[in-house]
């Protein structure tokens, strides 16, 4: 990877480009085809005019970009021109709220001082305020304002079914593509590289979660399909030396623990005499125990590591495949062993609240002076978020084959993986993990209800689609609105309610899920991430090209506290409590 700095100006790339955007017209041999029929390599320096290969390029294909608006995304990176400076403004954040309509406070929260969360950031305020630099007021993801389904219209169901069901995780690894660290074996397939417990076969030490997607981008019915992993340093897994599966369980569970403030979860059955370690804290060592009280250290050879109040201990890593939507032969919806990106995070340096209150004020210190967001990047190793974590990532190359993401394209991930109120220790998935035992296994939707927040009355999806005014933040999901809300816009409570699990609210019928992969695909064969990565089908109209600093995004009766941690113990009777 090449350390791009950020760059004033428009810069030469102004006026040496043409697009090369993906064909309209599209083979059936996917694996093979190219959006241009060039590299980027093949783009010339020269002022003058354009390489022979551009102009028959240009002349063989149309594009979905306006004219004085068609450089690829990939030139930036090859002249090193920042195309957007403040990339860790999510798409998202450019929605259309009309005042009422209100997706922000998901990720936007400020907390009381009392709890003392580590997370200090308190951006609770950005539902009421753009507090956004003259950068960022415009918006950058001029992908969102492409209608692709004439760019779909050559691609067969057959032939997008047939692409989404390769497997190009393994050949990245085959390839040695793929680094060490972000390898399980047989990851394409959950029941091949998972136990019954979520461990992975292969003793690499991953550990898979189920958990409730965060709303509503990591939605299948939204475009993409998704799983999360979890693996503690060595000496968490080890007693004496030797990986014991007990000592790793109940090390994995103190972690949830301390994060989630909790006092006690279920674990799987546990001889204590054998680890000589009393687990429910019950004065005694029993052969059999199914309940894990929280203490101040770790167990096993990692007793000399105290617990951190909701944060991780150092060395944690997260793995995080970003897939498309499988389709079976039944019309069931599932992770598709096509991945269209592989994401890894490691706890690279503990860092106490304290000094995290430091990395905070700098932030905000930075943004006080009209600093633009800083970057930085590790080479081959992925970019430092400035809180103690490393994050790496791959994606799909024209080919459909893995390759690891430039600067630009990684800078992306500190939009949510920095400064986000709502986050835990810079995460958010394990924090809405199943609680205890049955939380451990590959990710199953039909196994979660659609159970409310800490402190909400409601079902979390419910919320969420009440407080948004759709089943998107862009409120351009015609399935979700057909399905789950009345002619006059308003959600039909019952019918989200009667729904047996959350697979059942947010996954797609087969028709759509095979638009949203096709229309993915486009932005793939153009290599365009830098522009956006939401597989939107047609043109955003919730959305603001420009941003008015002075119009608050929301009025104040339309503004909410929240917590993403979920109330899993319910009155009603509920599947998962009944595992509990």
């Amino acid at each position: 990877m090449k350390i791009l700095k950020i760059m004033s100006g428009a810069g030469i790339l102004l006026s040496l480009f043409i697009s090369a955007g993906c064909t309209e017209s599209t083979s059936a041999n996917l694996s093979n085809q190219s959006n241009t029929g060039v590299s980027v390599s093949t783009y010339t320096a020269d002022e003058k005019g354009l390489s022979p290969a551009q102009t028959n390029a240009d002349s063989a294909h149309s594009y979905p970009y306006r004219e004085g608006d068609d450089i690829p995304a990939l030139a930036y990176i090859e002249h090193n021109e920042v195309y957007n400076p403040e990339s860790v403004i999510p798409p998202q954040c450019y929605t259309k709220t009309e005042g009422v309509n209100n997706p922000c406070y998901a990720c936007h929260q400020s907390y009381d001082s009392t709890e003392k969360r580590p997370n200090q950031m308190g951006d609770g305020t950005l539902q009421g305020n753009y507090e956004f630099s003259d950068v960022g007021l415009t918006n950058s993801w001029k992908n969102l304002f492409i209608d692709r389904t004439s760019l779909i219209a050559g691609i067969g169901d057959a032939t997008i079914k047939k692409y989404v069901e390769q497997d190009n995780y393994t050949a990245s690894v085959q390839n040695n593509a793929m680094p060490e660290y972000m390898r399980i074996e047989n990851l394409s397939e959950a029941d091949k590289a998972f136990d019954k417990d979520g461990f992975a076969k292969d003793g690499s030490g991953w550990v898979s979660y189920n958990y409730k997607p965060f709303p509503s981008t990591f939605w299948p019915t939204n475009g993409s399909t998704g799983d999360a992993m979890i693996r503690l340093p060595s000496n968490f897994q080890t007693l004496n030396g030797k990986y014991h599966k007990t000592v790793y369980t109940l090390n994995l569970s103190l972690v949830e623990m301390t994060l989630k403030e909790l006092n006690k979860l279920s674990v799987a059955p546990v001889d204590e005499t054998a680890i000589n370690v009393d687990v429910n804290q019950d004065g005694e060592l029993s052969p059999s125990v199914t309940e894990i009280v929280r203490t101040s250290h770790y167990v096993g050879d990692a007793s000399a590591v105290p617990l951190a109040h909701m944060l991780y201990p150092e060395g944690t890593e997260f793995l995080h495949t970003v897939r498309y939507i499988g389709v079976d032969e039944n019309g069931n919806i599932y992770n598709a062993p096509r991945m269209k990106e592989v994401r890894y995070m490691k706890k690279h340096m503990f860092r106490s609240r304290e000094s995290l209150a430091s990395a905070y004020y700098a932030e905000a210190k930075d943004k006080h002076f009209e600093k633009l967001p800083q970057t930085r990047y590790l080479g081959e190793k992925g970019i430092d978020n400035g809180f103690g974590w490393t994050i790496n990532g791959f994606i799909e190359d024209e080919q459909g084959e893995l390759r690891a993401q430039h600067d630009q394209e990684l800078a992306f991930c500190n939009g949510c993986h920095k400064t986000v109120g709502s986050t835990f220790d810079q995460t958010f998935s394990f924090a809405r993990k199943v609680p205890g035992e049955a939380g451990w296994g590959y990710i199953d939707l039909r196994a979660i209800e659609d159970v409310p927040n800490i402190n909400e009355e409601k079902g979390e999806y419910l919320t969420y689609m009440e407080r948004v005014g759709g089943g998107d933040e862009f409120r351009q999901n015609g399935e979700m609105l057909a399905k789950w809300f009345d002619d006059k816009g308003m959600v039909n409570t019952e019918k989200v309610q009667r729904a047996k699990s959350v697979y059942d609210i947010i996954t797609p019928s087969s028709e759509r899920a095979y638009a949203l992969n096709k229309a993915y695909l486009t932005i793939v064969k153009e290599q365009s991430y830098l522009f956006g990565r939401d597989a939107t089908l047609t043109e955003a109209t919730n959305v603001l090209s420009n941003i008015d600093a002075a119009q608050p995004p929301l009025k104040p009766e339309h503004r909410f506290k929240w917590d993403m941690r979920l109330n899993w113990q319910q009155d009603k009777p509920s599947t998962i409590a009944d595992l509990q």
